[in-house]
This record gives structure tokens, C-alpha cells and sequence, in this order.
């Protein structure tokens, strides 16, 4: 199991349930969540195969950006 973070524009509670129902089916996250108290909105997600591209991909059809972050 791998860890990723990003560094996202997802900011409030509507922001979170817009990208959840993706985030939950994409192939090879087992689990996510977003720190919107964090300046950075720090997304943090447990993969299992889905690389960066993918989630910034998925988060982009949304209309959210993604940047990783180390």
C-alpha cells in the first residue's frame, strides 16, 4: 500500500461530496480524505495501484486540480 498527497482547490463539505462518489470508485484507492483545514487541502490517499496521473485525471473531470505533494 502506497500513500499519496495532494495538494488540492477541494475547500468545504460540497467540495468533498462532489469528488467522493469518483474517488470511491476509482480502481486502486482503498481509502481518501481531505484535510480542508489545511491551507494546502491536503488530499491524503491510500493507493493500491492508482498512480498520480489518475487521480489528477479523475479529479480534473470534476473540475478540482491536484498537484502532488512529498
Amino acid at each position: 500500500m502506497k500513500t499519496l498527497k495532494f495538494k488540492t482547490n477541494i475547500n468545504c463539505g460540497g467540495c468533498v461530496s462532489k469528488v467522493t462518489p469518483f474517488l470511491n470508485k476509482q480502481e486502486g484507492v482503498e481509502s481518501w480524505e481531505v484535510d480542508t483545514a489545511n491551507p494546502n487541502k491536503i488530499l491524503t490517499i491510500e493507493s493500491d495501484g492508482v498512480t498520480e496521473e489518475d487521480v489528477k485525471a479523475t479529479l480534473q473531470k470534476v473540475g478540482f486540480k491536484a498537484e502532488p505533494v512529498d
